[in-house]
This record gives C-alpha cells, structure tokens and sequence, in this order.
C-alpha cells in the first residue's frame, strides 16, 4: 500500500474530509439499512475513486464544496454498482468479507443498491449540480448497458475484440473517466478540458481492467497459482479473446468446449490458462494495456505541472503495476 499513500499525500487532508462526508451521506433512520451503511463503509476498498476526482481538481486549484459532493457522488454510484453486481454475479465474497446478498439475500441486497444511487442522485439535485448529475446518469446507463451487453455475448462465446472494448468501456473506464470529469466540471473548466479529462479517465478505465484480465493467468500469492475465476465466470478477457482469434479451428473447439462445458474443472481450467499462455495472450494483452496508459499520460502532459498532475501519473503506474 506504500504507492497508495504515496499518491494520497498530495490530497491527505481531502481524503480525511471526505471520508467524514461520504459516512454523514450514508445515514438512514432505518435502523437495518444503518446497519449495512455501517457495514459497508467499514469495508471500504483502496478508495481509488474519489482519488483521481481530487487529484482532477487540483490539477486546476483547491478543492471546494462541490468537488467533494462530486466525490461522495461516484462513490455512491460505485458502491451501489458493486453491490449489484454481486447480486448479477451471485458473488458471496467482495474484498475478502461476505459481500451484502451473501449476508442479506438478494431482495435486501438490490434495494440497497438502489438506496445508494438515489442518495447520489439527491445529493446533486438538492445542491443543483446538474453538471454532475448528467456526467454520473450517463455512466449509469453506460454500466447497464455494458453489463447486460456482456451477459448476451457470453452466451455465445464469439466475442470480437472491438466488442469486448466496448464493453469494458462502458462497464469499467466510464465510472473513471467519470471522476475525472466530475473533477474538472467541480472546478469550473471549459467542456473541451473536462472532455479531455474524461478521455484521460476511458485510457486509465481500460488498462486497469485489462490488468483485472492479466490476474487471472498469473500466480495468486494466496494459493500459489492462477486463479482462472474469469474462466470459471465464463467471462472473454482479452488474452482469451486474442487465442480464440489466432488459433486454428480444432483448438478453437477445445478452449469453447472448456469454457462451455468444464469451467468448473480444476484440471481443464489450469490447462487452458496455459495454453493462453503459450499462444502469446498474456503478451498480446500486456503490449495493449501499456498503449493506453501511454496515451493517457500523453493526455496528462497537455496539464500544467504541479503535484497532483505528479501524483496522477503515480496513479497510471500503480493502476498497471499493482499486484492485486
């Protein structure tokens, strides 16, 4: 975590403030919905999110009210998508601890998510930050559309390059580009920089979940060896889709096969993590993921130089260096 607190000093003291208004923006009178609030906001994650919101806004002055409620904003709409997401996915872990459906079934889990994005829908509109608002609302529907998007193709197993970028785009980079531009729009600048901060967040979005689809073919420091949770998920990650690709049609049939019918075998899974490995996956998908953090660094260097455009830059490195 030392790169984290390294990245954090620039925006210490904001960090500690929002924290302090992010749980003010979680209370309830409902007693049970308190109870998973508090549950949740002691299970917080590296908080990546409200930093590239903060480190935005102080590439152009010091942070004010509005930034903060542009923060509190995405982590709202972050928080409420994991917990959905783990409904969709029917997922009983997140960061290591029972995720909200495991403890609470679904129906419970659903309405909290729902809670969490109309406490960020509120906190705009009682504040009139419709700027916020329209950047946030079309992420939403991006996520959405992202997600249901790739629950079709997965059906299927066919899915083209361009469609899994498109996909990752709208369910990954949108809520960090989203940040960013929710920085720059707090700060008042002009729509053409709070676009190109918005495309900075996509470049940033992309690499970071190419790195997700990276850890599923390397060593897990927990058990010693590759995970293959995607493979097992059914989910196409880049080094898949680019070994389905170039491989001839008899090995296309295998990896299907395994991938349809022995996603749950140990054997079939570790077996075709390697022949990903072997054909160049992890290469291929290692070679693009650092074109995107080049072009967004070359997006970043357009800013003028001072300490968060710094710690942003730390930021880009660790989102594609670090270890989990």
């Amino acid at each position: 975590m030392s790169e984290v607190s390294e990245i954090k000093k620039t925006i210490k003291d904001e960090m500690s403030m929002f924290e302090q208004k992010f749980k003010q923006s979680l209370q309830s009178k409902v007693p049970l919905l308190d109870r998973i609030m508090h549950y949740i906001i002691k299970r917080k994650g590296k908080q990546m999110r409200p930093m590239f919101v903060f480190l935005s806004c102080k590439l152009f002055g010091e942070v004010n009210d509005k930034s903060y409620r542009a923060a509190s904003l995405i982590e709202l709409l972050h928080t409420a998508t994991l917990v959905h997401d783990d409904v969709v996915d029917e997922a009983n872990l997140r960061r290591g601890f029972f995720s909200v459906n495991a403890l609470w079934k679904n129906k419970i889990a659903v309405l909290v998510g729902d809670f969490l994005l109309s406490k960020g829908l509120l906190l705009s509109v009682e504040n009139e930050d419709f700027d916020l608002l329209k950047i946030v609302s079309s992420a939403v529907k991006d996520m959405s559309e992202g997600e249901l998007l790739q629950i079709e193709k997965a059906r299927k197993l066919d899915i083209e390059e361009s469609v899994y970028f498109e996909i990752i785009k709208k369910k990954t980079a949108v809520l960090i580009s989203s940040c960013c531009a929710c920085g720059a729009s707090s700060m008042n600048q002009s729509e053409e920089t709070i676009n190109k901060l918005h495309l900075f967040g996509e470049k940033v979005g992309i690499a970071f979940q190419i790195k997700d689809d990276l850890f599923d073919y390397t060593q897990s420091s927990l058990i010693g060896k590759p995970t293959g949770i995607d493979i097992r998920e059914q989910k196409m990650t880049l080094p898949l889709i680019y070994t389905l690709n170039t491989v001839d049609k008899k090995t296309k049939n295998y990896i299907i096969n395994i991938v349809k019918n022995h996603h749950k075998d140990d054997k079939k899974v570790a077996e075709l993590v390697n022949l990903v490995k072997e054909k160049g996956g992890l290469d291929y998908a290692t070679n693009i993921m650092k074109s995107y953090q080049e072009e967004s660094l070359k997006i970043l260097s357009e800013f003028p130089e001072n300490e968060a455009r710094k710690s942003l830059k730390l930021l880009v490195e660790y989102v594609i260096n670090r270890q989990k």
